[in-house]
Formats: structure tokens, C-alpha cells, sequence
């Protein structure tokens, strides 16, 4: 799908999380579910990078990360939240979106790279208001494949 990382459809789900701790757990189910990593160690290593700062950057957006051994490239998951959540965001505001993002351990740049693409588009308004107007899951996954694809090109 995209150079920077992958994105599969099942990685892509709507949520009744209502806090930030369980926000966290459901991502690293779904990355474990999707994925097939171990759940235990993607929660560790998200709440480890957590714990250095949140990573609700505002926008309503939050993007957990962090780098984990085994993985050969990024891979994402997307939980668009039935209600805004309070994340720590530096600026306060609740999320709504949650984008995570898992790398390998040496990833270097690639994991900057992913990060910055995802950034990008959620700073993109339009594109926002399609994500938390769009149906369900699937409609979710169309709109972000589209961008990540014309991106990617």
C-alpha cells in the first residue's frame, strides 16, 4: 500500500474506547490480532514511549509509537473513537482519531518518515472531517488508502 508502511483493512475498526489506557490496550490488541505480534510487548513498548511524553499532537489526533524487534517494516493501525477521549495531549484538547504506528527496532528514519506522513495527513482538515464523517471501517480504510496510494506515487 504505502512505502512508508503498511496498512491492512482488518488494522482499520471504530471504537467505544472512553480512556487512554484502554485506547492503548485495544491498539495492541488489534496490532497483535492483525499482525501477529505479541500483544504483551507492543503494549510495553507503546506505554514505555508514552511515558517519555503523549502522543496526542492535536488536531484531535493521537499517534502511538514505538519500535519493537521483529517487525521488517512499519505497519499501522487506525481506531477512530465513538466520543473524544482525553489523551494528555500538550495542547488538551481530546482525541478522536489513533494512529498507531510499530517499526523496527533499527528503523532509523523510516520510523520518522511514517510518522511525519501520517502527520501530514491528519493535518489536512478536510481529510479529517471525511475520517470521523466516514460510515464505518471499511469507508475509513478507502479514504486512507487513497491518500497513503497518492502519497506513495
Amino acid at each position: 500500500m504505502s512505502s512508508l508502511f503498511t496498512l491492512l483493512p482488518d488494522a482499520v475498526v471504530t471504537s467505544s474506547a472512553d480512556s487512554k489506557q484502554v485506547i492503548l490496550g485495544a491498539l495492541a490488541d488489534l496490532f497483535a490480532e492483525v499482525y501477529h505480534l505479541d500483544r504483551e510487548t507492543v503494549l510495553a513498548r507503546i506505554i514505555e514511549r508514552e511515558e517519555l511524553g503523549s502522543t496526542g499532537f492535536g488536531r484531535r489526533v493521537a499517534i502511538p509509537h514505538a519500535r519493537i524487534s521483529g517487525l521488517g517494516r512499519p505497519v499501522a493501525v487506525v481506531m477512530r473513537l465513538g466520543a473524544p477521549v482525553e489523551f494528555d495531549s500538550a495542547n488538551g484538547v481530546p482525541v478522536d482519531l489513533v494512529f498507531g504506528l510499530l517499526s523496527p527496532e533499527n528503523a532509523g528514519a523510516t520510523h520518522l518518515h511514517a510518522l511525519a506522513a501520517i502527520s501530514r495527513m491528519m493535518r489536512d482538515e478536510r481529510m479529517h472531517e471525511a475520517l470521523i464523517d466516514a460510515p464505518g471501517p471499511e469507508a475509513l480504510y478507502s479514504l486512507l488508502s487513497n491518500v497513503i496510494d497518492r502519497d506513495a506515487a
